[in-house]
């Protein structure tokens, strides 16, 4: 009997120990917050997996884009472009089809990019760390490979 009150008494004195105890470590800082990731698929039926993305004003914003297809880039490449609030995408990409020379990027329109990843071949992955605009609005982006626009490989980025 006198064992077990002493194992009990024991064990009540290792269990509240720890009770009521100031904790005297110091505070640690919390971890500055890194860009947030955006995944993107794209393959061989011309579509982005992620159409839309919603950002923060100012948030920082890491795009990966990976080209799951089978086709050779030369067939069937993959790019992500995002371009400024109110650009023309139709003439861009009219643009970045004449522009074989540079992967279907348009130099002469470069200053209506805000981010891109360049061309990607099969089973390949790019990624571009941006900051999103401070204006809130939509901000369109797109695969500039010929053809790719016109059957839907395209979306938008709205800042709010």
């Amino acid at each position: 009997m006198k064992t077990r009150l002493l194992i009990a008494t024991a064990l009540i004195a290792l269990v509240t120990s720890g009770c009521g105890q100031k904790d005297t470590s110091a505070p640690t800082a919390a971890a500055p917050a890194g860009p947030r990731t955006v995944e993107i698929t794209a393959g061989d039926t011309m579509k982005y997996s992620l159409t839309a993305i919603e950002a923060k004003p100012g948030e920082q914003i890491t795009v990966i884009l990976t080209n799951i297809g089978t086709q050779p880039m030369e067939v069937m490449g993959h790019n992500w472009i995002l371009l400024k609030a109110g650009s023309d995408v139709e003439a861009f990409d009219k643009a970045a089809s004449a522009a074989k020379a540079t992967n279907f990027f348009p130099a002469a329109l470069a200053d209506q990019v805000l981010a891109h990843i360049d061309l990607l071949g099969p089973r390949k992955s790019g990624e571009v760390t941006f900051t999103a605009p401070t204006t809130p609005g939509d901000y369109p982006f797109l695969c500039s490979f010929p053809a790719h626009f016109q059957v839907g490989m395209k979306g938008v980025l709205t800042v709010k």
